[in-house]
């Protein structure tokens, strides 16, 4: 079974807000693309979205094809790894902070070592879904990465192949 994960060895509260009446946008209302937002309490976390984007597909009605999850964010991003053992989470937060310490650096927000992370990391994955289910291997789960957190995140699914 899942669990949310987060850095400091405990999980952060996530409170998911729902976008718009219908939960539908896009840059120009497409409909093709389902929005929610995740709120974060931590500065770097790392936030169970699996059963979120699987219900995104099941209301843009993606049966069969993938599901590109990204996010509109440049100090955030989107995994997949391990979401069983929350300390795997913590890990690999951990290894991010050694590769990339908060600094110094030449932006002046201080938060240089966030927009870093997010580039290694990466704002989208693709995950098959037949269906109707997201298909991840075993202990796969999908996460929103918080790189300069508490924020809100907007989290973007656009179902890709057949209804």
């Amino acid at each position: 079974m899942g669990r949310s994960s987060a850095a400091g060895g405990r999980a952060p509260a996530r409170i998911l807000v729902p976008r718009a009446a219908a939960g539908r946008c896009g840059t120009r209302g497409d409909p093709d693309v389902e929005r929610f937002e995740v709120a974060t309490r931590a500065r770097r976390a790392l936030v169970d979205v699996t059963r979120d984007v699987e219900a995104a597909c099941a209301r843009l009605g993606l049966r069969d094809g993938a599901a590109m999850v990204y996010v509109p964010h440049t100090t955030a991003g989107v995994l997949i790894n391990e979401g069983y053992d929350p300390a795997v989470a913590e890990d690999l937060l951990a290894a991010l902070e050694a590769l990339l310490p908060r600094g110094p650096f030449r932006h002046t927000e201080g938060n240089s070592d966030a927009h870093a992370a997010s580039v290694l990391v990466g704002a989208s994955a693709l995950v098959p879904v037949a269906e109707g289910r997201l298909r991840l291997g075993r202990w796969q789960r999908v996460f929103l990465c918080e790189f300069d957190g508490p924020r809100t995140r907007e989290v973007w699914v656009a179902g890709l192949g057949g209804r």
